[in-house]
């Protein structure tokens, strides 16, 4: 048995499509769909559960929050691997197919794949988001994780090293993922499985995605100070952050453009470090992930 795993706030349009999306997998095996619903306050759920027939429903009410709504998947599920995707992405038919095949050809117990970031509509900033968005394979070689919007992980890992830590707002992709490597499972990338997940075509919400993965990177010192470093200095960004599927800028003012862009975006995670640092509230009241 697989199961597939959608966390979803806010967002009837997407969870719509993905739903649709996941529906007609050619996988040779059974499979289950969950949706966790983080206590969305429009008709995000009511869209849902037009599809109760086909999917199982869970809510996560409790505590707000994606990798919070993950563990309740998790923690209510009990196939031997689960996938996770977002609540706006699209799969061809054979996604689920490859990506198990990968995960059995490379014996690994976490496997990252391949996203193409969609634009919904061609602007500079989504064409700018698309050229740096989800390089996974660079994030499992050099960073040793995958982003959640396109996970397979088998239930051993977590029975072993605990589920996401859901005091984090941003990163607990990063924070899990190397915590599964410093334990010694075997991680891949399947490159012909691919996850279509829309870029942020407009400033504010790339900023606003921006300035909550620079709150993230202070929890993560706030939490994890032996691991991150401890709070006061934001950590020094690795990697080139490009997506090696994306189409290089062709002018000097796309380049230009480009350049400001990047940064305006570091800036925005700056921004969210020192706003979590000073302003931010522990979450304390959260219990840290544990097997």
């Amino acid at each position: 048995m697989i199961s597939i795993l959608v966390p979803v706030y806010n967002d009837p349009e997407g969870v719509q499509i993905t739903i649709e999306s996941l529906l007609n997998q050619t996988v040779d095996r059974q499979y289950q769909v969950f949706v966790v619903d983080n206590n969305s306050t429009d008709r995000t759920l009511e869209v849902v559960q037009s599809h109760d027939d086909k999917i199982n429903l869970l809510v996560e009410d409790e505590i707000q929050g994606s990798y919070a709504a993950r563990n309740k998947g998790i923690k209510n599920i009990e196939s031997g691997v689960i996938a996770f995707l977002d609540a706006d992405e699209t799969i061809d038919e054979n996604w689920l197919e490859k990506a198990i095949a990968a995960m059995n050809e490379q014996d690994v117990d976490y496997l990252g794949c391949n996203v193409e970031l969609t634009l919904p509509e061609d602007t500079l900033v989504g064409r700018y988001n698309a050229r740096t968005g989800f390089p996974v394979k660079q994030y499992l070689e050099e960073e040793h994780y995958a982003p959640t919007c396109a996970l397979l992980i088998r239930r051993d890992v977590f029975e072993d090293v605990g589920p996401f830590d859901a005091r984090l707002i941003s990163g607990g992709d990063i924070e899990f993922g190397q915590r599964v490597h410093e334990a010694g499972y075997e991680q891949g990338y399947a490159e012909d499985a691919v996850v279509y997940h829309p870029a942020r075509t407009r400033f504010k919400p790339l900023a606003k995605k921006n300035f909550r993965v620079g709150r993230g990177f202070c929890q993560k010192q706030r939490y994890y100070p032996e691991r991150y470093g401890n709070p006061g200095i934001p950590p020094t960004p690795t990697g080139s952050g490009t997506n090696e599927n994306a189409d290089d800028p062709e002018t000097v003012t796309t380049r230009l453009a480009f350049a400001f862009l990047s940064v305006a975006m570091l800036a925005c995670r700056g921004l969210g470090y020192y706003y979590e640092f000073f302003f931010g509230q522990k979450r304390d009241d959260i219990p840290a992930p544990t097997n």
